[in-house]
């Protein structure tokens, strides 16, 4: 008799009830086809199976042939299954008896060369189980390009989402990656809290289990990649081997990533078939797999190539009619490949839904005036896949870039920009020198390779149009030359070619009224992702320069100065003095009826320090009484100016 390894449904059911009939413990019928039951699989999945996910032993063999008769009472034919060694069932003949205790999993060939202890461990089942929990797609992402550069190593990998997956499963798996990311404070993400709580409550034992686990988290947050922290503890304490301690991503996960995976696969994949880690073949293993064809490349030329399922999701468009200025939101629903950008997917509504719609296109990946606004980020609409942004009930929120105006439905008016930035001409300059010189007589500067490394870092923007719509003050301040001016400006700066006299000049102009202090909160800009985080990371550069460079004199100068001789003998930043330093005499007296004073005397005070000190800052000078600027003449006006500043001084703002 066959042993079935896998079964899959293709496209088209017509939804009749003839192979859920026939084999219900395999087969089940929805609303719109039949899918392949969860608990026959190695991944725990309940889907038509298009992945080819394997089926557990005992039911490849128990059901193999009331899955043949249900295939063959498709009237459609869109049953599909495959026999244990990869070949098909034969008409007539049955398959030798023997077969019923071939291993499910297909056979590896192994490279000339391989020793014979490495060709031990190819031999027998080479699943590899990978479980992502993801919010916004991140995880699940790594997750796919970690299965993709497993085959490297002879491993078939299954990526498994973690919702709805049986925790019993857990237990005859050898070999186990997850790669999770933090919701919120420290919680999973909405995919994984069943399964947490379905592992925590039954306790499966884990000691045949071989494990690692890529956590990624937000550094900003007190419960930096709790979530991925949590599950390798539970995996420990549940009798688990780590094969590879457990790495943890910032918000900038890739490199992070890739570093684990690159060490992590070679490791798991020496785990042979009776579970045992092999620990003294990794660097053969490592060698091997070097061999592979597969790969995610990560240069410019040569991107890898990244193919994902259709997912339905749920579109709020914004939509602005000029002639009539009138705007609003059109909602519709659809299907689309997780791979897809978001350029394809307006592409695709403009095509198929509304051919009025507007929306600026790239011509690359990652073109600088595709910006949209969509579900919170920043992101190029040519760049941006859906698998990254839509959130985990399948919703697109998409909008403008924020703080630009807009033309017509997602295309926004660049021209104040590029009016700014002509008017900042942060284009090279240099002096005069002896010999070097281009063909037209410009004279060009020098730099070495350590300085051109730390300047190409500082400037890995994939858009400065973007980094221009990430300001909150741009909308209420229309002097302001934006952050993405500044910051080229900035950084010309710094370029060692450039000029002395464009080095001053620029200096100057970052130091006027609509220069860097004009931004309300840098941290505003850092929240939008890497780019973000690096352009708001050079605006306080320029921060830092102009204070030193005017011995802290001027107005933001004597802020920072004083604050630092007053509040910071302390070694904390004081929420009570902010309050008066931001609203003056009437600040002082409010704290006695806002509550604020009392957290302070009571130690709950944002520094979290001695309650003593806070004490101290309310009532005894020098602690801010006649030291701080405009505290007790008058309200501070530009109050944002005082929070920025004090949010570069203690980076816990």
């Amino acid at each position: 008799m066959s042993v079935i390894a896998k079964v899959w449904i293709e496209e088209d059911c017509i939804t009749c009830d003839a192979c859920q009939d026939i084999c219900p413990e395999v087969f089940q019928l929805t609303d719109e086809t039949s899918q392949i039951v969860a608990a026959v699989r190695v991944d725990g999945q309940f889907d038509r199976n298009t992945g080819g996910a394997l089926l557990k032993a005992n039911f490849g063999e128990e059901f193999a042939e009331y899955i043949e008769e249900a295939a063959e009472a498709c009237p459609v034919e869109i049953i599909k299954f495959e026999v244990a060694g990869g070949a098909a069932p034969a008409a007539e003949a049955e398959a030798p008896v023997a077969a019923a205790v071939a291993p499910v999993a297909e056979a590896v060939t192994v490279s000339a060369g391989t020793s014979d202890a490495l060709a031990s461990v190819f031999a027998g089942d080479r699943t590899l189980t990978i479980l992502f929990g993801s919010q916004t797609g991140n995880a699940a992402g790594l997750a796919e390009k970690t299965a993709k550069l497993a085959a490297n190593y002879e491993l078939n990998a299954n990526v498994v989402d973690m919702e709805g997956y049986n925790p019993a499963n857990l237990v005859g798996a050898k070999r186990v990656l997850i790669i999770t990311s933090t919701w919120g404070e420290g919680e999973m993400p909405d995919n994984a809290e069943d399964f947490w709580q379905g592992v925590n409550s039954s306790s499966p034992a884990l000691a045949g289990v071989n494990y690692s686990v890529c956590a990624i988290g937000d550094s900003s947050y007190d419960e930096y990649c709790k979530a991925g922290v949590d599950w390798d503890n539970k995996f420990s304490a549940l009798g688990a081997t780590s094969v590879q301690e457990i790495q943890l991503c910032d918000v900038d996960f890739d490199e992070p990533w890739s570093q684990w995976v690159n060490s992590v696969l070679p490791r798991i994949a020496c785990v042979d078939d009776s579970g045992t880690f092999q620990e003294s073949l990794v660097e053969e293993m490592a060698a091997y797999g070097a061999g592979g064809d597969d790969s995610v490349s990560s240069g410019d030329f040569t991107p890898g190539t990244v193919s994902m399922d259709e997912i339905s999701v749920s579109i709020q468009l914004f939509r602005y009619c000029p002639s009539a200025a009138e705007s609003g939101w059109d909602n519709i629903s659809c299907s689309i490949p997780a791979h897809a950008t978001i350029e394809d997917l307006l592409v695709a509504i403009q095509q198929d839904v509304d051919g009025s719609l507007a929306f600026r296109r790239g011509t690359t990946g990652g073109t600088p005036t595709t910006g949209v606004f969509v579900n919170g980020r920043i992101v190029l609409a040519d760049l941006a896949r859906i698998s990254d942004v839509v959130d985990s009930k399948g919703s697109l929120k998409i909008e403008p870039a924020p703080g630009l105006p807009i033309i017509r439905d997602l295309i926004v008016d660049l021209s104040g920009y590029e009016a700014a930035r002509a008017r900042a001409e942060p284009w090279m300059r240099a002096d005069p020198r002896e010999g070097a010189r281009l063909l037209n007589g410009a004279a060009v500067g020098t730099m070495d390779a350590s300085s051109a490394t730390i300047l190409h870092q500082k400037s890995d923007i994939l858009s400065y149009q973007l980094v221009q719509s990430m300001s909150d003050t741009s909308v209420y301040d229309k002097s302001y030359e934006g952050p993405g001016v500044h910051l080229q400006q900035w950084l010309r700066a710094e370029d060692p070619r450039c000029g002395g006299e464009q080095r001053r000049s620029i200096i100057s102009s970052l130091n006027e009224s609509d220069g860097v202090w004009a931004e309300a909160d840098l941290s505003s800009i850092a929240r939008y992702g890497s780019d973000g985080k690096l352009a708001a990371r050079g605006l306080i550069e320029a921060r830092a320069h102009l204070l030193n460079a005017s011995d802290y004199s001027g107005k933001h100068g004597r802020l920072v100065k004083w604050y630092g001789r007053s509040v910071k003998w302390t070694g904390n930043v004081n929420e009570t003095t902010l309050y008066r330093q931001v609203l003056g005499p009437l600040g002082l007296v409010s704290n006695i009826f806002n509550g604020v004073s009392a957290r302070m005397v009571l130690g709950f005070t944002r520094n979290g320090g001695p309650p003593i000190r806070g004490l101290q800052g309310l009532l005894m000078p020098p602690a801010g009484v006649g030291k701080i600027p405009n505290m007790i003449n008058s309200k501070v006006d530009a109050h944002h100016e005082v929070v920025s500043l004090f949010n570069e001084i203690d980076k816990r703002f």
